[in-house]
């Protein structure tokens, strides 16, 4: 049990010196000797892990997913209406990439010219998908105009979310994303939600960046 507890806690190591790494200088710019280095473990000890620096970007990979799906779960458990949750979620992922390396680097690799292996999707396949199904609840639920185009909204909404990490990954610190967030939001409920729904939706954007800036 002691000699399974340390390769569990070697390989947890490994992961999180690789995606601080990815995140830093980018998947093609990090090599494995880069990542034996910053997690300070032998060479042997990462090819018994993993067999290639893919293998690594793809378990980095999964590990995003699988947070991004407990922050879905959790917010679906609150029985918010589909505006909200999709806020929720939004800011929630966010929250991740402020706080942890390791869903941080995950939004970075999906940005790169990486494959992703089956069964696990890619990211935006999965936020587009989930993006589509909100706001299709949120013109049911009358949130949103019925004459929005709820694919081009939920695919103009993921490129805004992906496209403001990336943007703001050179130009500013990740402690920034709660903020860029916020005003995403505040465009697009200016632009889509009817005008006597607006108040409860700009304070909530208001209320989520506040809990990630203070947590």
């Amino acid at each position: 049990m002691a000699r399974q507890l340390r390769a569990e806690q070697t390989r947890a190591t490994i992961i999180t010196a690789a995606a601080d790494l990815f995140d830093q200088h980018g998947y093609e710019s990090t090599s494995l000797s880069d990542i034996v280095a910053h997690a300070k473990v032998t060479k042997g000890a990462l090819y018994f892990h993993f067999a290639a620096k893919e293998d690594l970007a793809q378990a980095i990979l999964e590990l995003q997913a699988k947070a991004a799906q407990r922050v879905v779960a959790d917010v679906e458990n609150r029985g918010c209406s589909s505006l909200e949750a999709l806020m929720r979620i939004t800011f929630g992922i966010a929250r991740l990439a402020v706080e942890d390396p390791v869903p941080r680097a995950g939004l970075r690799l999906a940005t790169a010219d990486i494959a992703v292996r089956p069964p696990l999707r890619h990211p935006f396949t999965e936020w587009l998908d989930f993006a589509t199904r909100k706001f299709t609840g949120a013109v049911r639920e009358s949130d949103l105009h019925g004459d929005v185009d709820v694919g081009v909204v939920a695919h103009s909404l993921v490129c805004f979310f992906i496209g403001t990490r990336v943007a703001g990954r050179s130009l500013e610190p990740v402690g920034r994303l709660p903020r860029r967030i916020a005003e995403m939001w505040h465009l697009v409920i200016r632009g889509l939600v009817p005008v006597h729904r607006r108040p409860r939706y700009v304070t909530l954007a208001t209320q989520l960046e506040r809990e990630i800036r203070t947590a």
